[in-house]
C-alpha cells in the first residue's frame, strides 16, 4: 500500500463529512436498518454503515486495506450487532456457499479490481432469496460520460486511489444475475464528477444461480 493510500484513508472521513451527514447516511439508513441474518458488508472502508445494521444477526465486515481496517477497528463499538472484521478482499469472500442473507457494497465496487467477480462472489454466498443492497456512483450517459472516461485515470490515480468514475454498475449487476427489487439515483452536489449515485436492492433472478 502506497503513502496515498495511508493518506486517503487518514483523510476519507473529514472530505466526505458533508455529503455524508446530508445524503449519505440517510440513505445508508434506509437501505440497510432492514437487512436481517448475516450480512456481509463488503469494502467496510472506516465504518460508516456500522451503526445502520439495526437487525442483523450478525454482520462480517471485509475490509482489505490496513489503514482503512485501522480506522474501522476503532469504530466497532457504534454497531448495535455484532460484527467481525476480515481483510479478505472482495473477489474472494470469508462466508461459504449460501450462508449470507444478504450482502452490501457502499462507494466500493467502483474501486475493486474486478467488478464481475466481486459481484459473482456475492451471489456465491448468498442464501437463495438473499439481498444484494448497493450504494454507488456509477458512469453518467452522454457527454459528461465521455468527460469521466477521460479524467477516469487521473481520478483513480491522484484522489480517489483505484476509483473509476465511470463503471457502468447497473449494468454489472444486471449481467451477473440480479435484477433491482427498487433503484432510486440521486446527485450529491459535494461530488459532482462522482454522479450521479445509485441505492438499491437487487436479488438474483429465479433460475439463475
Amino acid at each position: 500500500m502506497s503513502i496515498h493510500h495511508r493518506l486517503f484513508a487518514a483523510t476519507y472521513d473529514t472530505l466526505l463529512k458533508p455529503v455524508e451527514r446530508r445524503e449519505l447516511a440517510p440513505r445508508r439508513a434506509r437501505l440497510l436498518a432492514g437487512l436481517q441474518g448475516t450480512v456481509v458488508d463488503v469494502g467496510s472502508g472506516t465504518g460508516a454503515n456500522l451503526s445502520h445494521f439495526r437487525h442483523a444477526k450478525r454482520v462480517v465486515l471485509v475490509e482489505p486495506d490496513p489503514y482503512m481496517r485501522a480506522r474501522l477497528s476503532t469504530r466497532l463499538g457504534e454497531s448495535p450487532v455484532p460484527v467481525t472484521v476480515s481483510d479478505a478482499d472482495a473477489e474472494h469472500l470469508p462466508p461459504a456457499d449460501g450462508e449470507a442473507d444478504a450482502v452490501v457494497f457502499t462507494l466500493v465496487l467502483c474501486s475493486v479490481p474486478d467488478q464481475r467477480l466481486a459481484l459473482l462472489e456475492a451471489r456465491r454466498v448468498l442464501k437463495p432469496g438473499g439481498t444484494l443492497a448497493v450504494l454507488e456512483h456509477v458512469r453518467r450517459p452522454g457527454r459528461a460520460g465521455r468527460w469521466q472516461d477521460r479524467l477516469d485515470g487521473l481520478w483513480g490515480r491522484f484522489v480517489a486511489p483505484g476509483c473509476h468514475l465511470n463503471r457502468d454498475t447497473v449494468a454489472a449487476i444486471a449481467e451477473a444475475g440480479f435484477d433491482f427489487s427498487e433503484v432510486s439515483r440521486f446527485e450529491p452536489p459535494a461530488v459532482a464528477l462522482a454522479t450521479p449515485v445509485i441505492a438499491g436492492t437487487a436479488v438474483l433472478r429465479p433460475g439463475d444461480r
